[in-house]
């Protein structure tokens, strides 16, 4: 679990007194930014740079990859002499889940496509920060950095990867375009409904499921909301579904949806929103829900994707989603190889 977590609106303005303690002689804070942020210098002026503290923006325009993390890793090394005193992440899932993934590679040898599965990394984690500009992923709160590698997509699950502290301040969400938030709000909703209709459900996953359930339906149905309540509902309730996954797991969709994710380069939350809306088989109470959300708000959810995929794509796509064992065991159990077949993903994939 994240030891350490700060909330409420101006809350970002603790980070320096945060990071005091964690500060080592002549090394220096890591700062990852979301690009989004250049020439946003009220934001930037907020971090307060210190001493040889460096700031490095980095796009969000693409899914975190492992060789993006190697070459970060890289430029670090090369331009200080002593290892950082930490790592700061500070933009939506993309950008935190490149800040767990550097601090774990600046403590451990070799790529970060070595690590990518269960349990594999040895050596802590660098300290590291989580500070959410966008609410929905979990990535504040998981023990996944989900990267596309040279021959996958799969996150670096272990207990090392998870913030050594996490700052939630709502009104760091302000502006995000409403599709964005949308969909990123929607792989909340999916975690629960994942998370609560599996076989790994238990009290502890589902306490914290069941909430964040609660507030996906009001934050996306409730009208009667300011758009203030909604900020901190939305990203309360993307801890509490984050939290729920870290003691259960997720299913279905996004199963499937990391195949379109390594095959098409489909953004995570909204290619969760492709999958889900057609998993009434295994969801379909949730599904229906789902589709109300959509319809509420007006939101477009792309259709044929997958019509014109080459046969080599096909199998690719299905390869990868074949690949998260654990995703199917808790959507269906011990028997899912039984249910879930090529034949049946390629089924599936053909009407997204």
């Amino acid at each position: 679990m994240v030891p350490k977590v700060v909330f409420g609106q101006g809350s970002f303005d603790q980070l320096q007194s945060i990071l005091s303690p964690e500060r080592k002689s002549k090394s220096p804070f890591i700062f990852l930014v979301d690009d989004v942020f250049i020439g946003n210098n009220e934001l930037i002026d907020r971090i307060n740079l210190r001493f040889n503290d460096k700031l490095i923006f980095v796009s969000a325009d693409e899914e975190p990859k492992t060789i993006q993390v190697d070459q970060i890793v890289k430029d670090i090394k090369a331009e200080f002499t002593y290892r950082p005193s930490g790592i700061v992440g500070i933009g939506g899932g993309s950008i935190l889940d490149l800040s767990k993934a550097v601090s774990i590679m600046l403590t451990n040898k070799g790529s970060a496509s070595d690590y990518q599965g269960w349990d594999l990394v040895k050596n802590k984690a660098l300290y590291h920060v989580g500070v959410p500009t966008i609410s929905g992923t979990g990535a504040e709160v998981s023990r996944t950095t989900v990267l596309t590698g040279p021959v996958k997509k799969l996150g670096i699950n272990s207990d090392f990867t998870p913030f050594d502290q996490v700052i939630l301040d709502p009104d760091l969400t302000k502006g995000v375009p409403r599709n964005q938030w949308f969909y990123t709000g929607m792989d909340c909703f999916i975690h629960c409904v994942e998370s609560l209709n599996g076989t790994f459900l238990n009290a502890f996953s589902q306490s914290y499921g069941e909430k964040a359930y609660d507030l996906c339906k009001e934050i996306f149905l409730d009208s009667s909301l300011s758009e203030e309540e909604s900020r901190a509902k939305l990203m309360m309730a993307s801890w509490h579904g984050g939290m729920s996954i870290a003691y259960s797991q997720v299913g279905v969709a996004h199963a499937m949806s990391y195949g379109l994710s390594y095959v098409l380069g489909t953004k995570h939350g909204i290619g969760n929103c492709i999958v889900f809306n057609h998993l009434e088989e295994f969801y379909k109470d949730d599904v229906i829900l789902f589709k109300e959300m959509v319809a509420k708000h007006n939101i477009d959810i792309p259709q044929g994707l997958c019509k014109n995929l080459t046969q080599q794509q096909m199998d690719t796509m299905i390869d990868i989603a074949l690949s998260l064992v654990p995703l199917w065991e808790n959507a269906i159990g011990d028997n899912w190889e039984t249910v879930i077949t090529r034949e049946k993903l390629a089924s599936m994939y053909r009407k997204m």
